[in-house]
């Protein structure tokens, strides 16, 4: 009966050791090391094989031990307050509310603008037509509201002031005469008759001069109020307009509200560009945070307000940053049980926002955050 020859004591020495236990609780490192020496100790029983088959073992042992390494090489200490994360932009994507064809972009992908700096120009050929077409009409409205308030032309306010003084020379004669014929009637000279006749033409003269005056002074009164009022409207209407097209010509002109960089951009001159479709893409320097991944079991150590430290390659000193946002939902559900030993596998993304941010920083950095001092 042929016995297993011994595995190699160095190899049975690395696949066996069961390594440290913290905090009470077992770690799989063990049982997945178990599995593997049960595997490989049946492959290596049969090294009575031909000199092939150990060459293939060979290879066979080549591959499992670093597969069996990298992980345990990559596991977080327990007890570590290092959690690995990326740096996440959150970008600020800048179109226009109305079409038009993309004529002029102003910024390319990695400048650096200031607040106010113009980014691309869309063609504006009918909102400079509606812009002067609303301005007419504005100053059409205004003209006919200005000319009810003047009321009749000047000519024809003189000629009504000199009918006025016309009747009013007839009058003052039918009234001279209305006299004499008084005393004459007195003198028994006349009838009663021609004494009637006078009056009633000297009350005709009166009336028609007083009806004079009081059309002068409507006239030079303007329109009746109504119309006024009603003009007035039209004219509040029209500036609106005027306004409104304004507006609309200038969306065709996009600036900057805000310092950033150009992210990209994602039309070239020439193209058309539906209403609200972003045009640039800017990140602002202090819209880049830290996200990363807390395991369920430590979500406590990292409560909004919680300071860490964010180190990054390339850069010589962490960064400071607060925690500003705790997820709700884990962010990996495996098929599992929620039960004690299962649920260390879900983790919750935490963001943290930086205290300070330089040129070097760029979303999709990998970063590891420390826990500095948790806030209650």
């Amino acid at each position: 009966m042929k016995t297993c020859p011994p595995l190699p004591r160095n190899l049975l020495s690395l696949l066996t050791h069961r390594g440290s236990e913290s905090n009470g609780t077992r770690s799989s490192v063990p049982r997945l090391r178990s599995s593997v020496v049960k595997t490989f100790y049946g492959l290596w029983s049969r090294r009575a094989k031909p000199p092939s088959w150990r060459l293939s073992l060979r290879s066979l042992v080549l591959a499992i031990v670093p597969a069996i390494l990298l992980p345990l090489t990559a596991c977080r200490p327990s007890g570590s307050n290092a959690y690995q994360g990326y740096l996440e932009g959150e970008y600020v994507r800048v179109g226009a509310p109305v079409p038009g064809t993309l004529v002029r972009l102003t910024v390319t992908r990695g400048a650096e603008i200031k607040p106010g700096d113009s980014l691309f120009e869309l063609e504006a050929e009918a909102e400079k037509a509606a812009v002067r077409e609303a301005s007419n009409r504005v100053d059409q409205t205004a003209a006919r509201l200005e000319n009810l308030r003047k009321g009749r032309r000047p000519s024809e306010l003189a000629a009504l002031e000199s009918r006025l003084t016309q009747q009013q020379a007839s009058l003052t004669l039918w009234e001279n005469e209305l006299a004499r014929r008084q005393r004459l009637f007195a003198d028994q000279v006349i009838a009663q008759a021609e004494l009637d006749h006078t009056r009633a033409q000297r009350d005709a003269f009166l009336a028609a001069r007083d009806a004079t005056r009081s059309e002068l002074e409507t006239a030079r009164l303007g329109a009746r109020e109504d119309e006024i009022i009603a003009a007035s409207a039209e004219l509040q209407v029209a500036r609106a307009s005027l306004d409104r097209a304004q507006w609309s010509l200038n969306q065709k002109h996009q600036r900057a509200a805000v310092g950033a960089k150009v992210h990209d951009t994602l039309y070239r001159p020439g193209e058309f560009v539906v209403a609200g479709a972003p045009v640039v893409s800017l990140l602002p320097r202090e819209n880049l945070k830290v996200r990363f991944f807390v395991p369920e079991p430590e979500l406590s150590r990292v409560p909004v307000g919680t300071d860490v430290e964010v180190s990054i390659d390339g850069q010589s000193q962490p960064l400071s940053a607060r925690v500003t946002y705790v997820g709700t939902q884990p962010e990996f559900t495996p098929p599992v049980i929620y039960s004690r030993e299962t649920r260390a596998k879900f983790v919750f993304l935490v963001e943290a926002a930086l205290a300070s941010v330089n040129d070097t920083l760029h979303p999709g950095q990998p970063v590891d955050v420390h826990v500095v001092r948790s806030h209650p």
